[in-house]
């Protein structure tokens, strides 16, 4: 009998369907089954929602680390991993079990883009490529310190130390403060084996964060994030922090740029030394971009400065600055470009035109002038693959130039453009866009990609 070609099934999907089935059953067979079938039984049994059988293999899990990774995680996974911390087994198992946990590390972050499990090495030590290696309460760092106290790694006790690495959201809903809840009941009820780490932190109520962080490690965190907070509140984070791979900053408030707070949050950022993106946005900048540019790694990878009131001074600086070499992303978007002269702009695209993957210039009030000027420019970064220049005021004409400008580019692959002014009876006002003439618009860009043999290149508008 052939095989139907549409089934895409193996004989161990099958297995681990027919095993899942029936849960007690695959429970009861979690002590029998090989350690090398536990990793496809368990994205299989997560993916369908098998809660009692996650929380056994949590407790049993024969490798030393455990992750999320690229498993999707929506509202129904959320219940599975608080199953999985609360089955996590900080203290050493009662009675006999036909297999000992080896799980030291539960990884709990989505989309790091990482196996189940990682390779094991030796047997002295935990290996994991996503283990904690700044804080001082980390498995490696206790680890190093007490090499040689506990001869039998595989043996669980009470001392041994672990970690539940994490990312968290902390806007003040019932749903985040149950599950913060909870991980500080796991933690407290380890007496001191284990380790929370969070890499990504995210704070969009800082009034109720300030009685969570307390209970953070903040060495641990590679990526924050704070929305609507005062810049003292934020300083006082950082000054905790050394290892910030990216910065998001929105809505904060500064009395005054030539202030001691501003000095201070200069100072943080001079200490950032691993800082790889910057995003700050509605923080009003003019005239002191220098400063803020001074302060940070001339390595700098992706600088965002929406709604930060950029100058014509400010530009200028940036295009004379050891970043302007350097970045592969930059958003200038919302600042508005009342400017004569876009010297500093040409200059500074022609300094990344080796580096710079992505542009957002929306919403600057760019004219047809503007972007004549600066064009050159943009045609000479051979690695641009993003440019985003939406509610500019340009004519179809200067559509069209660009398009002609921005084919050769061959890693270009998505332009997001602004609706031409002839197609409003008020230049962006609700209500007055034609839409036959957008249609008509996007017509002709698609005759023009076909003809320049560029229908890779994705031509995208947003309308109301």
């Amino acid at each position: 009998m052939m095989m139907d070609e549409k089934d895409p099934s193996t004989l161990l999907e099958l297995a681990i369907q027919s095993l899942l089935s029936n849960e007690s059953v695959a429970i009861h067979s979690l002590g029998e089954i090989p350690r090398e079938l536990f990793v496809p039984l368990f994205s299989a049994a997560f993916m369908g929602g098998y809660r009692k059988t996650l929380t056994a293999m949590v407790k049993i899990w024969p490798y030393t680390c455990l992750h999320i990774g690229t498993l999707s995680v929506q509202e129904p996974q959320r219940e599975l991993l608080k199953a999985m911390v609360e089955s996590l087994q900080v203290l050493p198992a009662q009675g006999s079990v036909s297999r000992s946990p080896k799980l030291r590390i539960l990884d709990i972050r989505q989309g790091i883009d990482c196996k189940t499990t990682c390779p094991e090495f030796g047997i002295r030590s935990p290996t994991c490529f996503h283990s904690c290696t700044h804080s001082l309460r980390s498995i490696l760092k206790l680890e190093s310190q007490c090499s040689t106290v506990d001869p039998k790694p595989e043996t669980q006790s009470s001392s041994q130390p672990m970690e539940l690495l994490v990312d968290l959201s902390l806007d003040g809903t019932l749903k985040e403060r149950e599950f913060f809840a909870l991980l500080l009941n796991k933690v407290e009820q380890s007496l001191g084996s284990l380790h929370l780490c969070c890499r990504d932190l995210q704070i969009d109520r800082f009034s109720y964060a300030k009685n969570i962080l307390k209970f953070l490690d903040l060495t641990c965190i590679q990526n924050l994030a704070v929305d609507q907070a005062s810049l003292n509140e934020v300083t006082a984070l950082m000054a905790h922090m050394t290892y910030l791979d990216s910065l998001s900053l929105s809505k904060i408030t500064c009395k005054s740029l030539h202030g001691r707070v501003f000095r201070v949050f200069l100072n943080c950022l001079g200490r950032m030394n691993c800082l790889k993106e910057l995003n700050l946005s509605s923080f009003s900048l003019t005239d002191h971009l220098d400063s803020l540019l001074r302060a940070l790694p001339p390595n700098l990878d992706f600088l965002y400065l929406p709604f930060c009131e950029i100058s014509y001074r400010d530009l200028k600086f940036l295009s004379q600055s050891p970043q302007a070499t350097h970045l592969k992303l930059l958003n200038l978007s919302n600042n508005a470009m009342y400017w004569d002269d876009y010297g500093p702009f040409q200059i500074l695209l022609q300094k990344l035109s080796a580096t710079l993957q992505h542009l957002a210039i929306n919403h600057c009030h760019l004219t047809d002038a503007a972007l004549s000027a600066i064009l050159p420019g943009i045609s000479k970064c051979s690695h641009l693959r993003v440019i985003s220049f939406v509610s500019n005021p340009i004519t179809m004409p200067m559509i069209i130039r660009i398009l002609h400008y921005l084919t050769p580019l061959l890693e270009l692959k998505y332009v997001i453009y602004p609706i031409p002014v002839h197609c409003y009876d008020q230049w962006h006002v609700n209500g007055s866009l034609d839409r036959q003439k957008l249609a008509d618009v996007q017509a002709q860009l698609k005759v023009m990609l076909q003809e320049a043999k560029r229908s890779d290149m994705n031509w995208i508008t947003y309308s109301q």
